[in-house]
């Protein structure tokens, strides 16, 4: 009998409707997304802060 908390409440999954199961499982899976789409954002300004760098590298020291 698993358990989940929602605004402070406890339910029992069991006892749930079929449309309350499968929004719980739309919002679980839309909170894995968020949460993988923030690690590629962290991956993608990685890379971007160093190709910055390497850009300020290649650049004319005259200018």
């Amino acid at each position: 009998m698993a358990k989940i908390t929602i605004d402070g409440k406890e339910y029992d999954t069991d006892a749930l409707s079929d449309e309350a199961k499968g929004n719980i499982q739309n919002v679980q899976f839309c909170e894995q997304k968020m949460a993988e789409l923030r690690r590629e954002l962290a991956i993608a300004q990685t890379a971007r802060n160093a190709y910055a760098q390497a850009l300020k590298g290649a650049l004319p020291k005259d200018a």
